[in-house]
This record gives structure tokens, sequence and C-alpha cells, in this order.
């Protein structure tokens, strides 16, 4: 067992639409919960491929990213398992594109639409504290450009052995 401790990387998307945004109703060890559409950064991959993979395989829609929203970091103990994590969680913005005729991942049971307000009235239901903070980050127009962010190409070239 390694001794280095090592944040768990996620991203995220951050999506509105008329006034709504979009999450994703999911199945937790601590019960059915609410999330933008996010997951973890997987070997091979940059930031914004993670996300858009992940918008994908939560909600069956293409996602264009086309800024970031912010970097945070959180923890969580879950109080199932007693599992300690730290999470830095990428959240982008962008457009959100077709819909495919495809599975959701495990676990996610649909997506809904939801105003900030609605939002608010709910923290119980959400899968960590960073689902409001970036809500109302995006709102409160934070963004950066994605040309902050650099992948180099060894990170993308998978290895053998």
């Amino acid at each position: 067992m390694s001794t280095i401790w090592k944040p768990s990387v996620t991203v995220a998307a951050v999506i509105l639409r008329d006034g709504k945004f979009l999450l994703i109703e999911e199945e937790t060890s601590d019960g059915v919960r609410l999330n933008q559409p996010a997951g973890h950064l997987d070997p091979y991959e940059s930031l914004t491929q993670a996300v858009i993979r992940e918008t994908l395989e939560e909600t069956a829609h293409d996602f264009v990213p086309s800024a970031l929203v912010g970097v945070y970091m959180s923890h969580y103990l879950s109080s199932r398992t007693g599992e300690d994590v730290t999470y830095l969680r990428f959240a982008f913005t962008g457009d959100l594109g077709e819909h495919h005729d495809r599975p959701l991942d495990t676990g996610i049971l649909g997506t809904v639409w939801m105003t900030l307000e609605e939002l608010r009235a709910c923290p119980e239901r959400h899968r960590s504290p960073l689902v409001l903070t970036c809500a109302q980050d995006y709102l409160d127009g934070k963004r950066a450009p994605l040309s902050l962010l650099y992948t180099h190409p060894s990170v993308l070239e998978e290895r053998n052995g």
C-alpha cells in the first residue's frame, strides 16, 4: 500500500438551459443523490476528454466544453465504508449537443433540470457541497479559458508493460 497521499481527480459539466441546470440522479453508497454530469479522470485522457466522456456516459448527450468554471477541492468521509477521500474537481461549462439513444452509466437513474432555487432547497440530496458551489460560480460568471489547461502528449500515450 502506498503511503503517498493522492487526491481523486474528477471533472464536471455545468450546463444551464432556460434558467435550469442539467443534473443527474444517481445511486450512491449514501442513497440517491444529485450531481452535475461528473466523474473520474481516466488514464490516457485529458481533462476536457474526460468531461466530454462523462457527460455522454451520464446524460447520453454530446458536450463541447468552452471554459473552465473553476477548480475545487473537497473532502468526503463515507458513512457506509468509512472511506476518506479528497476530491480535486475541474468544472467546465460548454454546449450540450446531440442526444444519443444509448444506455446511461450504471447507477445513473436519469437526468433532471433544476433552477438554482430548487437546487438550494435540497442540499441533503447533493452528491457533494460542490454541486451548489459550481452552479453559483457559473451564475457569477466565473470562467477561465481552456487554454489554461495543458496536457503533455505523454499523458495520452498508452504504455505497454
